[in-house]
């Protein structure tokens, strides 16, 4: 089954092969799509060999988010390997040690303007640099960690969340007369380089230990991916502005 065959897609945010943005391009690739990377400045040659993983070779594109130049240039850049795109997914956040670990209350501004930056205006950023490279339709997928609630240690990146999942909501609404669609993927916890960045990251696993009435691997970033894969396709065709829960069913818990 080719759920996005002939797609060409555009995945940020590769790292390792544990990221839950390198199984969406995997996965994506397998679903018949032409995939391009993007990554920037020291992660930059990290990316490009973790892009030899994948199933076929995946060019990467050099793109800071947080850098209006490079935003201004990715028309030029995809252009010279595909004509253009039918999605983009948003896989990209970062708050300083200052702004995690429990010490909400005396973050500076400067740290929480970085992660809200990186984190959240981003997808903004992100989309409106791609939309004229869009065809007909497309859609923009983002990752999402539930920001409904306050959870121990992740601070500041937490408001960021919640400043994200706000941010698609309004891009769905003025993106939604161009036919582009804008939603979340908020997967349970995983094992991955962000994931080593936050303190106290264990406490994440033992919630999703205890409360997860679908059994919860956080080494297994499939499933996320798969969800994500699934809102690049066609078949939700009539869906934007949503946030898919992927994380074992834990959302719709109470304690």
């Amino acid at each position: 089954m080719d759920l996005l065959s002939g797609k060409n897609i555009l995945v940020t945010g590769v790292l390792t092969d544990a990221s839950i943005a390198f199984h969406i391009a995997r996965i994506a690739q397998e679903e018949g799509a032409n995939v391009l990377l993007s990554s920037y400045g020291r992660v930059l040659s990290l990316t490009t060999r973790i892009a030899g993983r994948l199933p076929n070779p995946a060019p990467v594109i050099e793109l800071d988010v947080t850098n209006q130049g490079d935003l201004d240039s990715l028309q030029n850049r995809v252009l010279e390997h595909v004509p253009h795109l039918d999605g983009v997914v948003h896989s990209i956040g970062f708050a300083p040690e200052g702004a995690l670990g429990g010490n909400f209350l005396n973050t500076t501004w400067e740290d929480v303007a970085t992660a809200m930056h990186v984190s959240a205006y981003s997808l903004k950023s992100l989309s409106m640099a791609c939309v004229p490279l869009f065809k007909d339709s497309a859609s923009v997928v983002g990752l999402d960690f539930d920001a409904t609630v306050a959870w121990p240690k992740y601070d500041w990146m937490g408001v960021a969340k919640a400043a994200l999942e706000s941010t698609s909501r309004y891009l769905a609404r003025d993106l939604g007369p161009k036919n582009i669609r804008v939603n979340l993927i908020a997967a349970g916890p995983i094992r991955t380089m962000a994931a080593k960045s936050i303190p106290g990251f264990d406490e994440f696993e033992k919630v999703w230990n205890e409360r997860a009435p679908l059994q919860w691997d956080v080494t297994d970033a499939v499933p996320a991916a798969k969800g994500a894969v699934a809102l690049l396709s066609d078949w939700f065709p009539k869906t934007t502005g949503e946030i898919i829960h992927v994380d074992g069913g834990v959302h719709a818990m109470g304690a």
